[in-house]
């Protein structure tokens, strides 16, 4: 296949606002894949190369320039050849090579293969193909329906693995998916509540947990194998000695358990987010795990039974003292004041859980309904503007966003409040790196960075395109454990004008 046709594509679902339109475009390319395309074609829409690292950062992709070639001739499987070719260039002259390769590629694409070469290789493609709507357009390329797609690629952490499988050898591939110890899965979460009394009215009944503001961690042992990963899948088990040391510990020889990393005092209250979240066991804070699931035991999978088995499951194995506190109740009063005694200690809140709610992988489920003192939404920053007074020469009002229906990023309103001096030192050096264009005083940016933002309410507004905005905005922090995929959406806030 062209490459063009892959550029042709992402452009037409970039252009398009409806999501049908992008699923049936994404469809009818995927079915005209070779069975040497597939998982080259799937990457490539999904906005990423198959290289894991190419080692070319965003000063040499677009530091190299050549000619653009008069019209397609690339094919896809020639891309990728040359890609992992500069992925595999190092040693002595390896800069130099890469450049050359790099060079070499652009001179045989078009200008607008080029502008696509760039942002692929540097992982920054705003084309609306983010993994929801792969995945619905890879079930209709094999015609079968979407949650199968979908639980097959959260069981094994790979959609583009999946989905290659399923467009090669047929949708039966699906069945094939299975919880494997020491691959990772894609974390279920949770959606957000009013109140812990709510959630317990919603849910009829329910266990009730404490909230950590920790490092979301997976933890799976094999016989004497600790593998750790964290929310975004990435592997940290020689940063958190401590933990594999406890998984070593427990008495089993086969498990997977979901939980957080928390640094903590001697009265068990936790410390900040941010010293759980940096350098985990370093600077002297020992990360203790606590956990609240288990997704396999001794050769058996549990993700399909419901909480209640799984919790039984859990208590066999993980001693009190490490599995998050938590009550069951069907009294939302009890729940409220177990919220409140929970923040009171420290905590950020707490999570209404649904007994009979099987483990959605990757999903934030109905099932798990997270409770905090203070409305908070995690949101990407689109843009930024300098400041003036004393704030003059720093990055201050901040553009916020949410992820949108179609995938884009809409606007909810802008802040300044919350700001440290420190806070605009580094973010003014930060944002400048992944600057995109600038508009008057605004610097808008490429959607990279995610904070957690604070709020009192949400109000309707015709100033922003997502017809709401935010009420008394201030920024709470960073949130370096997430990506702009990981932000929350224009439902999850238009939900609080509800």
């Amino acid at each position: 296949m062209l490459l063009a046709e892959i550029v042709d594509t992402s452009e037409a679902v970039a252009s398009t606002p409806a999501r049908s339109e992008k699923i049936n475009l994404l469809a009818d390319l995927l079915r005209r894949l070779g069975p040497d395309e597939a998982e080259i074609g799937v990457a490539f829409l999904a906005g990423s190369p198959t290289q894991a690292k190419l080692g070319a950062g965003p000063a040499t992709v677009y530091g190299a320039a050549a000619e653009p070639a008069p019209g397609p001739s690339l094919e896809i499987a020639d891309v990728d050849a040359v890609l992992e070719e500069i992925a595999g260039t190092s040693g002595a002259g390896s800069k130099k090579r890469r450049e050359v390769l790099l060079e070499g590629l652009l001179r045989r694409a078009t200008a607008a293969e080029q502008e696509y070469l760039r942002g692929l290789m540097v992982r920054n493609l705003r084309q609306g193909a983010l993994e929801g709507v792969m995945a619905e357009a890879v079930a209709a390329a094999v015609e079968v329906d979407t949650m199968r797609v979908r639980r097959a690629a959260m069981l094994e952490g790979d959609l583009i693995g999946v989905a290659a499988r399923a467009l090669v050898e047929g949708p039966e591939s699906l069945n094939t998916a299975v919880l494997e110890v020491g691959s990772p899965v894609q974390p279920m979460l949770a959606k957000t509540a009013g109140s812990a009394g709510e959630a317990i009215e919603a849910l009829g009944a329910g266990v009730v947990e404490r909230k950590l503001d920790g490092l979301r961690l997976q933890v799976h042992r094999c016989g004497d194998s600790v593998t750790v990963f964290t929310r975004n899948l990435r592997d940290i088990t020689t940063q958190v000695p401590a933990v594999v040391s406890a998984a070593l510990e427990l008495d089993a020889r086969s498990l997977i358990l979901d939980g957080e990393g928390l640094v903590v005092r001697s009265d068990g209250s936790p410390l900040l987010f941010q010293d759980s979240m940096s350098r985990p066991g370093g600077d002297g804070h020992v990360l203790s795990p606590f956990y609240f699931d288990v997704l396999h035991l001794e050769g058996v999978d549990l993700v399909d039974e419901p909480l209640v088995e799984r919790r039984r499951a859990l208590e066999s194995v993980v001693p009190s003292v490490s599995r998050v506190e938590s009550i069951v109740t069907d009294d939302p009063g009890t729940a409220d004041a177990f919220f409140e005694a929970s923040v009171a200690r420290g905590f950020e809140g707490v999570v209404v859980k649904d007994l009979a709610q099987t483990y959605e992988a990757g999903r934030r489920g109905s099932g798990w309904l997270k409770v905090k003192p203070t409305h908070t939404l995690d949101l990407v920053i689109l843009a930024a503007e300098w400041g003036s007074g004393r704030r003059e020469g720093w990055l201050s009002n901040l553009h916020l966003g949410a992820v949108g229906p179609d995938g884009e990023y809409v606007m909810l309103g802008k802040t300044f409040k919350g700001l440290t001096d420190e806070m605009l030192e580094w973010q003014t050096s930060a944002f400048l790196q992944i600057e995109d264009h600038r508009r008057g005083h605004a610097v808008f940016l490429k959607p990279e960075i995610v904070y957690e933002i604070a709020f009192d309410g949400v109000q309707r507004s015709t100033r922003y395109p997502g017809g709401v905005a935010l009420r008394f905005a201030r920024v709470k922090g960073v949130r370096e454990d997430k990506g702009p995929q990981d932000a929350d959406t224009l439902e999850a806030v238009r939900a609080f004008l509800r």
